[in-house]
């Protein structure tokens, strides 16, 4: 890769729709949805992060773990931590419940990184990703200080940097479904998924 870049698992959502239970180790086709993520990492980045509030849950991987710096649960925040602790100018970022992340499209996103840009974020027609997304260790001071305002919304964080956005015609090169930004949020995703693999439309 051009430039060094860390990758980042954000697993710091309360999981109250799976009654507590921690998505990162939800079963998708048989293996957990870290595995699945962690496999991509570990093969694309020297340096792999997962930001989590519950260490001792992930000490079987070879990662490093890190936690929220501000208590507040939002995805700003674990985004926040990952970039005050990576040590590469770039890292990309993931929440842990996408199951079906494709090496592919990350691969292609961290080679859309240049020294003037901050932010690499995919574009859909469903809207923005930006939990699918590589950004700055520029955007550290910006984050930080939104956090302490109290406003946690992650477009708004980042206004003012510079935003190189990948339209969804260069996504679908890589990943015609789209199924990258597919993330399980509730018992009916999970099922939705296990649809997708039984029609072999994921795996």
């Amino acid at each position: 890769m051009t430039h060094p870049c860390t990758g980042v698992i954000l697993s710091g959502g309360l999981n109250t729709r799976f009654n507590g239970q921690n998505k990162a180790f939800v079963h998708v086709g048989q293996r957990r949805i870290l595995d699945r993520l962690y496999d991509i990492f570990s093969d694309l980045f020297a340096e792999v992060i997962l930001v989590t509030n519950h260490p001792l849950q992930f000490i079987d991987w070879d990662l490093t773990i890190v936690t929220d710096i501000f208590s507040v649960r939002s995805s700003l925040t674990g985004i926040h931590a990952g970039l005050f602790y990576m040590q590469n100018p770039f890292a990309f970022f993931s929440a842990c419940d996408t199951p079906f992340l494709k090496r592919e499209l990350v691969k292609s996103l961290v080679e859309q990184i240049e020294n003037n840009t901050d932010i690499i974020m995919p574009e859909t027609a469903a809207g923005f990703e930006p939990l699918c997304a590589i950004y700055s260790k520029r955007c550290l001071k910006q984050a930080e200080q939104h956090l302490k305002e109290n406003k946690f919304k992650i477009q708004w964080a980042f206004r003012g940097h510079r935003i190189k956005y990948i339209p969804e015609s260069v996504l679908l090169q890589k990943d015609p479904e789209l199924i990258s930004f597919f993330n399980i949020n509730t018992p009916e995703d999970l099922v939705r998924a296990e649809e997708l693999i039984a029609m072999n439309k994921a795996y």
